[in-house]
């Protein structure tokens, strides 16, 4: 009997375990998946394929703004909230003063998270490696003299650097609470140090 019961928890704990991978590995919000790159990667490729799909500047230059312009409020304002549990916003108070916020969801007291461990790659990949891209096209219109493109070029700059700056903000907070944090850390340590000289025991 006692050898069923041990089989028993162990069949369970595994259970536990594959169904645990299960939920880091689900993509619980489609949806937001799908337009957190669909609109920026479209603004990539019409920039790259846009001279061959037709000889009109201006409406590439339209079509790339729409895209990037729908990329930005749709990562600010919803896959940013939905698969990451970060947002940021700008407000002004009464006096007329502008004030930026940043905000990040808080873990439930069981610990649980609203979010996948695959949407959070998602997130961080498109966020970090488009805007990256952006930043290459700049110079490449810069050392080739494109002049015309520059305008397009830069504003794919701003606005996903826009996101990807307010998105980091979020995830480590202000340059404050970094600062705060390590100073605390130094003066534990150097407490440490005085109270056991020769000892370091980083935490």
């Amino acid at each position: 009997d006692s050898n069923d019961d041990i089989e028993d928890v162990s069949l369970f704990d595994a259970d536990d375990d594959v169904s645990r991978r299960s939920k880091k590995s689900k993509i619980r919000h489609p949806v937001a998946s799908f337009f957190h790159l669909f609109f920026r990667v479209s603004a990539i490729v019409v920039y790259l394929l846009c001279e061959l799909l037709t000889s009109s500047f201006i409406a590439c230059m339209v079509t790339i703004i729409l895209l990037l312009s729908c990329d930005f409020w749709a990562v600010k304002n919803v896959t940013g909230r939905l698969m990451v549990g970060l947002r940021w916003w700008n407000q002004v108070d009464d006096d007329g003063r502008s004030h930026w916020v940043f905000e990040a969801r808080k873990v439930s007291a069981q610990g649980s998270k609203t979010s996948s461990e695959a949407e959070s790659r998602i997130f961080w990949l498109g966020l970090i490696t488009c805007p990256m891209i952006w930043v290459i096209f700049a110079f490449s219109a810069l050392f080739s003299f494109k002049v015309k493109w520059l305008a397009v070029v830069v504003m794919g700059v701003v606005l996903q650097g826009a996101n990807l700056y307010g998105y980091i903000r979020c995830k480590v907070g202000s340059r404050k609470n970094l600062t705060s944090m390590a100073t605390n850390y130094l003066g534990k340590q150097f407490l440490r140090q005085v109270r056991f000289p020769g000892v370091w025991k980083p935490s």
